[in-house]
């Protein structure tokens, strides 16, 4: 598998925000978004086998994992025996993806956070894919302004989406409209900043 990074930190965002996480950060993207905090990992990452990246995970023996990228999925066939062994340990598993990609497969190993791509992002996400999303499972709305929230508004009106919802703010953007949409609106989502963005960590 190509990696990017494997770390500790503390996890940032999502319905697990907070939790002290072991994060394996997959190389490779198919998108090119203008938010893009990890753009380094689009590209390049080092290949290792399963048991080298399983030995450094044992080696910490970390409650919870969290599988990031780039786009994950995009390595999907040898995520799915890493998963497999992660789950086998009773390790609590989170995949984060861009929605281009069928998660479906995966979902009895681990929780899906779901980033469904707004226009200010430049790209955009398959919201087909938000049928497939469990109530374990969230979807995130990365927004930097109204029109994104009226777009994210719009996709929640006609998809179904069962798991938790989240408007995660750019960082850095005024936050003052996003609130008051999601007040004016009364819009069941969570409001949530990126907290590994906050007190400085990875």
């Amino acid at each position: 598998m190509k990696i990017a990074d494997i770390f500790r930190s503390l996890q940032g965002e999502g319905k697990n925000q907070g939790k002290p996480c072991l994060f394996i950060r997959l190389a490779g993207c198919n998108l090119k978004c203008r938010w893009c905090d990890t753009p380094e990992s689009r590209e390049g990452g080092i290949e290792m086998s399963l048991d080298t990246i399983l030995e450094q995970v044992w080696r910490i023996n970390p409650p919870y994992v969290c599988i990031t990228g780039g786009e994950p999925l995009l390595q999907s066939e040898d995520l799915a025996h890493l998963l497999a062994s992660l789950s086998r340990r009773g390790t609590l598993i989170d995949i984060e993806t861009n929605g281009t990609i069928d998660f479906s497969n995966l979902q009895q190993y681990a929780d899906i956070c779901m980033d469904v791509k707004c226009p200010s992002s430049g790209e955009q996400s398959n919201c087909n894919l938000l049928e497939k999303i469990r109530p374990q499972d969230s979807v995130k709305f990365v927004v930097h302004d109204e029109e994104d929230c009226r777009y994210a508004q719009e996709v929640m009106n006609t998809h179904r989406i069962a798991g938790e919802i989240f408007f995660s703010p750019v960082f850095g953007s005024d936050y003052t409209p996003i609130t008051r949409f999601i007040l004016i609106n009364n819009l069941p989502v969570r409001f949530q900043l990126q907290l590994h963005k906050i007190i400085g960590v990875k």
